[in-house]
């Protein structure tokens, strides 16, 4: 397997390319989410990219917005089950930065969807600021929670080295279902009854709800644009995340477009006044 990260001109947005099946090209959108059970996959006449959602998170919260993701497979690897591995790549290579405005889209009014127990919300708000909850009934998670405003360096430290994770008991069940076949101790944390089998434990007390964080930025940036708003997620997963990108695309009256300069003279005002 391999994947090369390109430059893209301004405008293009995220853009994967199956170099395996003729350069054919899938872009990074809501418009071609294809499944979002345990992951989130996108595909475009057929040709599929699974597993993209921790790829996007770390482009998204790291101010990458345009460029082609050369990949010869249909899955993006999970290299250690976390955003790290990428964040450092791109810190590397370091970011060109064009002298075209930056674009954001902003949430106008609130935007709810809920499933029982589980909801995700966003309001307006001119930052990007996340809250995630999370429960699940094992001794050494339980409830979870996280707050934070998303920038490259608050996320890069609290987000980005956070591994994807799961619970022995479900394993065989899941692999019955085709799912996590690559999964390992070196890919994902892993919990029994009441211990961690990963010899080196966890990299934070509560990284579950920090994973799914990640998971939940990765999935927003489907839409295309540095988004501007509060994104409450109660327990929430890549189906919601997917319904509630869904839900703003399809009302352009939830939202508005801005520049940096136009939201600049927005705050502006409002301390003055």
């Amino acid at each position: 397997m391999r994947i090369r990260i390109v430059p893209a001109p301004p405008s293009t947005g995220i853009v994967f390319v199956r170099t395996d099946l003729d350069n054919f090209q899938v872009p990074a959108s809501w418009r071609h989410v294809a499944r979002v059970s345990y992951a989130t996959s996108l595909m475009r006449q057929g040709v599929l990219i699974s597993t993209t959602e921790h790829l996007l998170s770390v482009f998204y919260s790291m101010g990458v917005d345009n460029a082609f993701v050369e990949i010869d497979n249909l899955e993006v690897p999970i290299l250690d089950g976390s955003g790290q591995p990428f964040v450092e790549l791109i810190r590397a290579a370091g970011l060109k930065v064009y002298r075209r405005r930056r674009r954001y889209l902003r949430i106008r009014r609130p935007v709810s969807v809920e499933a029982g127990a589980k909801r995700i919300t966003i309001l307006p708000a001119d930052r990007f600021l996340l809250s995630c909850d999370v429960f699940f009934d094992h001794p050494l998670v339980g409830r979870q929670s996280l707050e934070l405003e998303v920038t490259p360096e608050r996320y890069a430290a609290a987000i980005a080295p956070a591994r994807t994770f799961g619970f022995l008991h479900e394993l065989e069940q899941m692999r019955n279902m085709g799912l996590i076949r690559g999964a390992s101790l070196e890919n994902a944390v892993c919990f029994e009854r009441s211990s961690i089998m990963n010899p080196g434990g966890l990299r934070f007390p509560d990284e579950c709800c920090r994973h799914k964080a990640l998971d939940l930025v990765g999935d927003l940036a489907l839409i295309g644009k540095p988004l501007l708003g509060h994104v409450i997620a109660e327990r929430a997963g890549h189906a919601m995340h997917a319904a509630l990108v869904a839900r703003i695309m399809s009302d352009p009256s939830l939202y508005e477009i801005v520049s940096f300069d136009q939201l600049a003279g927005r705050v502006a005002h409002a301390l003055v006044s």
